[in-house]
């Protein structure tokens, strides 16, 4: 077996830079957590109306409800096997903004055909969003966030357009630092910009079998659907 993210890249996966070869390959199979630990130059936030909606989300670990500059930043990628038996790696970050931490939590796990990855977002999983992987020319990766569907019970619906969002995600090595660069938008297609972040880390290696998964760090429910 080989890392969802490898499975879903195919060959251009290999385009990658090795440093994000590696960070993305933390799975099950290798036996690989990775933790990056560094500062979000900025935190930045659309126009006043996106305000409720970042504090309905904070409630449930999605999104940070506050913008900020120079802020010391940690996401733990750790594998394990869910309730259902699939292989997930968490994306959870944590912002260490005045006053009190906040956390973006997300889930990924590999569709069931393997064509595609799925992260699940917040505690609850309520809101699942699809991933699309593509490399750089300069090694770099690209990851666009595509149909958003919110399940709830007997409730499995795709999130319109006019209340979603559009998620893109930077994510580079930059050798001469030894850092990884991250760049993160939110855009709504109706009303702009919504909420992002950018900034740096450096990543290190743990061994799952070692370290395991922390409490707190798997969501308090998990959703079945695919």
């Amino acid at each position: 077996m080989t890392s969802m993210f490898r499975t879903v890249m195919g060959a251009d996966f290999d385009r990658l830079h090795p440093q994000l070869q590696r960070r993305f390959s933390v799975g099950l199979t290798t036996g690989e957590a990775c933790t990056g630990r560094g500062v979000m130059d900025r935190i930045w936030h659309g126009g006043a109306f996106v305000k409720p909606f970042l504090a309905l989300g904070t409630t449930r670990n999605i999104l940070v409800p506050r913008p900020g500059r120079s802020v010391p930043f940690v996401i733990e990628n750790v594998p394990y096997a869910d309730t259902y038996g699939r292989e997930t790696v968490t994306f959870v970050r944590t912002f260490h903004l005045p006053g009190r931490p906040r956390r973006f939590d997300a889930q990924m796990v590999l569709s069931p055909k393997g064509d595609r990855v799925l992260d699940y977002l917040g505690t609850h999983q309520h809101l699942a969003s699809e991933l699309h992987f593509r490399a750089e020319p300069d090694g770099s990766l690209l990851i666009r966030s595509g149909e958003h569907r919110f399940r709830e019970g007997l409730v499995d619906v795709r999130v319109p357009e006019l209340i979603g969002a559009t998620a893109e995600v930077r994510e580079s090595y930059d050798e001469r630092a030894g850092r990884f660069r991250i760049s993160v938008r939110v855009v709504n297609r109706y009303f702009g910009p919504l909420f992002g972040y950018e900034g740096s880390f450096e990543a290190t290696y743990s061994d799952i079998a070692a370290c395991g998964v922390r409490p707190g760090l798997r969501p308090l429910r998990e959703e079945a659907r695919a």
